[in-house]
């Protein structure tokens, strides 16, 4: 089913939570809502789910009005980041729920509930009790519940929030190979963004209640439309123009800024072309890779990863002098946001 946001707006007392939200959302995608702390995420998802109404604005689901819709008609299943199942009942009563409401007949409980508990990988436990399970399991029975009654829509709100990391990076997988198998039009908020880049087929970048930057996970992180984009989806470089990290001609404007990923630094021990020198202040063994901290002549620092190859090749070490150039920098003016690629 496809959903179609128009116009959303939404105050409460002096917040604005959400201002002027478009938004399409595409036959069996599914989409994360991407953003820190306070940008509205979490509201725009309950405002399609029918739990807030929206100050303004429309929503339809498959060409179908949904605004107004009374929640209990809307058929969509939600999924919160605190389980939230029943601890008095077993697994397979928990799943059964929705099911025995609609007074679904005992043949169609059972069959649906083995063919979910199939699906989740929890066959032969369906008698435990929440309590009996882990995390990750309780979660697994959570997102079968809501699919039990065949919705047309899946929420999902945080889902993996509460989970340690390896089981959230563990369900993150499970989740997108769940969602290929059954096609659901599906949403999901997150403040995560290895979990967006991961899971998701679009991202809604949100910021401060409104739309900063929709894509493919490809399109916001290679061509991020706006500054914040750029910062929020993984570390960045911010330099003024005068920086002297390129020839000052290349950018217009003294309000001109330098954003540059720490992958896009090439280090070098002695100078080849185009390089400005800094000093290694810090180096950090982070595993699958290594990130050094420098600081140039003027004072600013700069952040550059590098391979674990690239870091045995130059044995460098703190305190040592270095040369460094941009392989890759993008340029916003503070006046309007725009970017453009540096020219090099």
């Amino acid at each position: 089913m496809s959903i179609l946001v128009e116009n959303i707006y939404k105050r409460f007392g002096q917040f604005q939570a959400l201002e002027n939200i478009n938004l399409e959302i595409n036959d069996g995608g599914l989409v994360a809502l991407l953003g820190p702390s306070g940008s509205g995420k979490s509201t725009l998802l309950r405002v399609i789910a029918g739990l807030e109404t929206p100050d303004q604005g429309h929503i339809q689901v498959n060409g179908q009005p949904f605004t107004h819709l009374d929640v209990r008609r809307r058929n969509i299943g939600f999924v919160f980041q605190h389980y939230a199942l029943f601890k008095h009942m077993t697994v397979r009563q928990n799943i059964a729920f929705g099911l025995k409401i609609r007074k679904c007949s005992h043949q169609e409980v059972k069959n649906r509930v083995d063919e979910l508990l199939d699906l989740i990988q929890l066959e032969g436990l369906g008698n435990r009790y929440p309590s009996q399970l882990s995390g990750g399991q309780r979660q697994r029975v959570a997102l079968a519940r809501a699919l039990a009654v065949q919705p047309q829509v899946l929420l999902l709100d945080e889902p993996f929030g509460a989970l340690d990391a390896k089981v959230r990076k563990e369900l993150r997988a499970w989740l997108r190979r769940l969602h290929d198998e059954m096609h659901v039009t599906s949403v999901f908020v997150t403040h995560d963004q290895e979990e967006a880049m991961e899971v998701a087929d679009e991202i809604v970048i949100m910021n401060h209640g409104r739309i900063e930057q929709v894509g493919s996970p490809a399109q916001v992180y290679d061509h991020p439309a706006t500054p914040f984009v750029m910062s929020f989806l993984g570390p960045v470089n911010i330099l003024p123009s005068g920086a002297k990290l390129f020839e000052a001609s290349e950018f217009e404007g003294d309000h001109a800024q330098l954003f540059i990923r720490p992958h896009d630094i090439e280090v070098q021990v002695s100078a080849n072309g185009a390089t400005v020198q800094a000093t290694i202040q810090r180096v950090i063994h982070l595993g699958w890779e290594i990130q050094v901290e420098l600081t140039l002549t003027d004072q600013r620092v700069v952040t550059a990863h590098l391979s674990r190859e690239q870091f045995t090749e130059l044995q460098i070490e703190p305190g040592q002098t270095v040369f460094i150039k941009p392989k890759m920098a993008r340029t916003f003016l503070s006046s309007d946001g725009s970017i453009a690629p540096s020219k090099r």
